[in-house]
């Protein structure tokens, strides 16, 4: 599989009550799609798997894979605390016609690195689906997974790329130099670093910020690949201050109060995350107002 361009990691949209929107996540889908983005990434971590049920998450795959009917490849998080309940997760994704599925490092128990190769290699081996992988030490109690480590899983035939959002361009740089680029793609997880990754040869990035601005996402990818810098350095700066925005909230909660402000409601997230005080309502909407949404 090519892995590339922008895949953004949707929001799960919900109802008042907290339930499930499926059909709150296919308008969502197609107003992604729509800004020309290159892949839809359900169950991340912006998608709130952390707070969904097995049954849950089977039906968003379910519905995603649907819905987009082969107009766009659908990932999907499998990722899990255990090996076993990611092989589960993994085999449903499958089984639903997922295109392939991204497994965050097991973000409790704190393995060591030759553990992170066993899990990942097991979970890989246990499907035909491409498997990408998810670094993300910020909400993995800082556990990283080293660009050794990416080296030996590299070579794991299905393992085919990794989410780095360790926000250290130097580790992304790394990652880059001990993995082969032509069957293994590293995506940028941090979103005031996709032109600079790109830059070091990154193939794409997993941008939460992109379900509130797919045109900037889109148009820094673009913009990059077609030779024109300044345009993308353009879209990179407008996006910036939306993406430092995100802080104003709990986990994602700044990115639904964003859809909102926007007109486009996906719901509240699932508490304990609560709505913005109304004074970071303000400042949120301030930051979309001058990156031009509002």
């Amino acid at each position: 599989m090519q892995l590339r361009g922008i895949i953004p990691p949707v929001v799960t949209p919900m109802t008042p009550d907290q339930g499930v929107d499926l059909d709150g996540l296919r308008r969502h889908i197609d107003w992604m799609l729509s800004h020309k983005v290159h892949g839809i990434f359900v169950l991340g971590t912006t998608g709130e798997f952390y707070g969904l049920d097995e049954a849950e998450k089977q039906a968003i795959t379910a519905a995603a894979v649907a819905h987009c009917a082969g107009r766009s490849p659908v990932f999907v998080g499998t990722g899990a605390e255990t090996t076993r309940e990611v092989v589960r997760l993994t085999r449903m994704a499958e089984k639903e016609g997922a295109s392939g599925v991204s497994v965050i490092t097991p973000y409790f128990i704190k393995p060591t690195q030759p553990e992170l190769v066993d899990h990942f290699t097991r979970v890989a081996e246990s499907t035909k689906l491409p498997v990408v992988l998810y670094n993300n030490p910020a909400t993995c109690g800082g556990v990283s997974i080293e660009p050794d480590t990416c080296a030996k899983l590299a070579r794991v035939p299905n393992i085919v790329g990794i989410k780095d959002s360790s926000g250290d361009l130097q580790n992304t740089i790394e990652i880059l130099r001990s993995t082969p680029r032509e069957t293994f793609a590293v995506l940028n997880g941090r979103d005031t670093l996709i032109l600079a990754a790109l830059q070091f040869g990154a193939q794409g990035a997993i941008p939460a910020s992109c379900n509130i601005a797919p045109e900037l996402c889109v148009g820094i990818y673009e913009a990059f690949a077609s030779g024109d810098t300044e345009a993308a350095k353009e879209y990179q700066s407008r996006l910036h201050p939306i993406r430092m925005a995100m802080s104003l909230g709990t986990g994602n909660g700044a990115i639904k109060e964003a859809l909102a402000l926007l007109g486009r409601s996906c719901g509240p997230n699932r508490s304990p995350i609560a709505p913005l005080a109304d004074d970071k309502k303000t400042k949120l909407k301030g930051i979309l107002t001058g990156a031009g949404l509002v």
